[in-house]
């Protein structure tokens, strides 16, 4: 039996050891944190909460959990987790049955009313009461005519530019460019520009590169027009009870042996392999691994500091790691713990006024059967999770909000939701409803100097930054990667594209060990088949050196009247084969 050491116990090293494990490899997995599994997706048990009850703590997290409809790596790892609720009873499909789909999206602005839209495709009445109210002008977006055209425009070039074009020329521009945001108003700015990156991937849409951006914005838009898949989901409870929790005894279970608080510290080279590698246990001692394989499942930030020049000669692309490792930024999470479950919106809001890219969820509406009266004071009745995406970059008072005390940063972001939430004479949002807050703990505050630090940044993808990332398979035969910041389709650091990069990584081992167990399934992005025609002349016109043209030949427009009839039909026909299984 081969032996495989994973560095790194996030969703990354976790997704390896489980596709390794089901293989019959030998694998254990070393863990820098000291409690938790699970890396930036974990829950935590906040400190100090656990006043009624020594194990009944208020549940807090580094950012709230998000799984569009266009994850499929990471979900089907969730399917084959099992999964036994209160009563003990098995869940069909493990912890995939855990996620609950979420039904509105709410754009929430300073001083105006709210956009409520959507979040997937209608199944109701009231979901098409809602697509009739906004297309009859319900909707006062304050977006002019001539900027919805021009938007309109640039997402259908998206959609049918071919791959080649996207991967090559879009890696380039940056999405504030792509989409001309200079020649429109600032309300263009809010709504269409920034709203993408800066709430979803912690990234400035003058830097973001249009690649990334543009690829994610699609498989959204693709995923809300599926009426087979629910485009936002959410766990039915706290990310550790729902998920990592079952995953970690699972892993046990068919044999990956778990070490926490075991973070790496070096990896000796020999004739060109990786002979072994170096952690330091919870007692602080330096203990000496050797395996047949290793994969370092490390963030970016960490993995910089593990690469040594010996595995740079080895390999010289490993040395694209250490710049990529600058192109981080901080995403966290704060949890306000209410005394009235204020529900606000069935899903997501995106505060698109707020100096710091705020987004939030009121998340007990889809915690099934979760108690909150056992924990802390026993008056709290919701929970208002929030995603603060910009710290570096934009003012609010004065300063950035890395530069804030905890309580002045709870303060702000409450302040900053209640400008867009609480207008025309509502209040949604009271200072007295607030029990108690958790802001993530991966921020050291007033370290170095007096500066504050985040221990656990997530990668950004900027412009040029695919030609730095590195594939999973090194040039090291014994030596892997998988984490968020490695090739992949999905191309976001997020849980998508750590578990493929890991299925990567897995599938490598598999081939150089000579096994015969079957390769993990890689998916690629959604391309719906009705613009296959339309991307396939533009990849005829890139590659002559044409640019795009949003305007096709004569022939090319008449085909893709039968063409479009065949692609309903097709996609109807999937949708009913799909709710027959």
């Amino acid at each position: 039996m081969k032996k495989v050491i994973v560095i790194g116990g996030g969703v990354a090293g976790m997704s390896a050891a489980h596709e390794l494990a089901e293989r019959g490899f030998d694998v254990e997995v070393y863990e820098k944190h000291h409690q938790y599994v699970g890396g930036k997706a974990r829950s935590v048990d906040v400190p100090g909460t656990n006043l009624l009850h020594e194990d009944k703590f208020l549940p807090g997290e580094h950012g709230f959990r998000f799984f569009p409809g266009f994850y499929k790596h990471v979900t089907d790892t969730m399917k084959r987790i099992p999964f036994k609720d209160s009563e003990g009873k098995s869940n069909m499909l493990g912890c995939f049955d855990n996620l609950t789909p979420t039904s509105r999206i709410m754009i929430a602005r300073n001083g105006k009313e709210p956009i409520i839209t959507n979040a997937s495709f209608p199944h109701s009445l009231s979901d098409l009461k809602l697509i009739i109210h906004d297309m009859v002008g319900g909707v006062q977006t304050g977006l002019s005519h001539a900027e919805i055209h021009f938007f309109a425009e640039r997402t259908w070039q998206l959609m049918t530019s071919s791959t080649e074009r996207r991967t090559n020329d879009y890696e380039h521009i940056g999405w504030w460019d792509y989409l001309e945001a200079d020649r429109f108003s600032e309300t263009y700015r809010h709504l269409l520009v920034e709203g993408l990156t800066r709430t979803l991937v912690a990234a400035q849409a003058k830097s973001a590169s249009t690649k990334t951006g543009g690829d994610i914005f699609l498989q959204l838009i693709f995923t809300m027009l599926d009426p087979t898949v629910a485009t936002d989901r959410v766990l039915n409870g706290p990310t550790n009870e729902k998920w990592l929790y079952p995953w970690t005894e699972y892993l046990k279970k068919i044999g990956v042996k778990y070490y926490f608080n075991h973070p790496a510290v070096a990896v000796n080279m020999k004739a060109g392999k990786v002979e072994s590698v170096v952690v330091r246990s919870h007692m602080g001692e330096h203990i000496t691994l050797t395996a047949d394989y290793f994969i370092l499942a490390a963030p970016v930030e960490q993995a910089a500091k593990i690469i040594n020049d010996d595995m740079v000669k080895a390999d010289s692309t490993l040395a694209s790691i250490a710049s990529l490792a600058k192109s981080v930024s901080w995403m966290n999470g704060i949890q306000y713990y209410l005394n009235q479950d204020v529900t606000i919106n069935k899903g997501h809001i995106i505060y698109s006024d707020s100096e710091w890219a705020v987004t939030s969820i009121s998340q007990v509406q889809f915690w099934k059967d979760y108690d909150l009266s056992q924990r802390y004071n026993g008056k709290v009745k919701g929970v208002l999770s929030v995603d603060i995406s910009d710290w570096l970059y934009t003012e609010y008072k004065g300063k950035l909000a890395e530069n804030y005390t905890p309580d002045e940063v709870s303060k702000l972001v409450w302040e900053q939701m209640k400008s867009s939430l609480n207008i025309n004479g509502k209040e949604i949002l009271r200072d007295d409803m607030i029990e108690h807050y958790y802001l993530d703990r991966d921020i050291r505050w007033f370290q170095k100097g007096g500066h504050n630090i985040e221990e656990e940044p997530l990668l950004v993808n900027t412009i040029n930054s695919w030609s730095l990332r590195p594939e999973a398979t090194t040039g090291i035969p014994n030596f892997f990667l998988a984490s968020d910041y490695v090739r992949t389709n999905t191309d976001l650091a997020t849980m998508e594209g750590a578990n493929e990069a890991a299925r990567r990584a897995v599938n490598s081992i598999i081939e150089k060990s000579g096994s015969n167990k079957p390769l993990c399934k890689i998916w690629g992005l959604n391309e719906p088949m009705i613009f296959k025609p339309l991307k396939w002349y533009d990849k005829k016109r890139y590659a002559k050196g044409l640019p795009y043209s949003i305007h096709p030949p004569f022939w090319l427009k008449a085909f893709m009247v039968p063409w479009g009839l065949i692609s309903i039909a097709v996609m109807f026909f999937q949708t009913l084969i799909s709710k027959i299984k």
